[in-house]
């Protein structure tokens, strides 16, 4: 089953994506923007990454499809607690031209959408670096989200360490969004 936002399609990670993960992996821009740390990543590491976590139960890792541009970028929902019903999620989208067009909020709202209404999820965490501006406004503003806490200077990129906010809604939020905003209305 394929998750439908308005303009985006979330769909089951392919062989023939493996490129455009890679390459987001290995984009300096794109890898300063997120958490954790990336190393240069080959193509034999890019596949077997992708034979060890294509099975899981508990990590959905999504490609991000227009209908007119193909495969944009990624999108999941990992680390899923099925007893407490929560979540971590998180997006990358390939390239500028891809970005402040309404695909992110998209994605977001489809994920929310497919976490809270079909997996019965209860909430879903995330966490942003404090310089990321399009993440928040993103998160915070468009979506939602709220912001749980700050782990201080718990990120190293560019020689410094930032603030990693922690962020997440919770399923009654989504469902209050979606009212005030009528988003799914159409």
């Amino acid at each position: 089953m394929n998750i439908k936002g308005k303009i985006v399609t979330l769909r089951a990670m392919e062989e023939e994506d493996q490129e455009l993960l890679r390459e987001m992996i290995n984009d300096p821009e794109i890898e300063k923007m997120v958490g954790g740390y990336s190393f240069p990543v080959s193509k034999i590491q890019q596949r077997k990454w992708f034979e060890s976590n294509i099975n899981s139960q508990n990590n959905l890792r999504l490609i991000i499809e227009t209908e007119e541009d193909g495969a944009i970028g990624f999108a999941n929902i990992v680390n899923i607690d099925w007893k407490n019903r929560s979540a971590f999620h998180g997006i990358k989208i390939a390239r500028k031209q891809f970005r402040s067009k309404g695909i992110g909020t998209d994605t977001v709202m489809a994920v929310m959408k497919y976490a809270f209404e079909e997996l019965q999820l209860n909430r879903l965490d995330g966490t942003i670096i404090d310089y990321n501006e399009a993440s928040k406004a993103l998160y915070l503003k468009k979506c939602g989200w709220k912001i749980e806490g700050v782990r201080r200077k718990a990120v190293f990129k560019q020689n410094a360490y930032h603030d990693e906010l922690i962020v997440g809604i919770l399923r009654e939020e989504y469902e209050d969004l979606i009212k005030e905003t009528r988003y799914w209305d159409n």
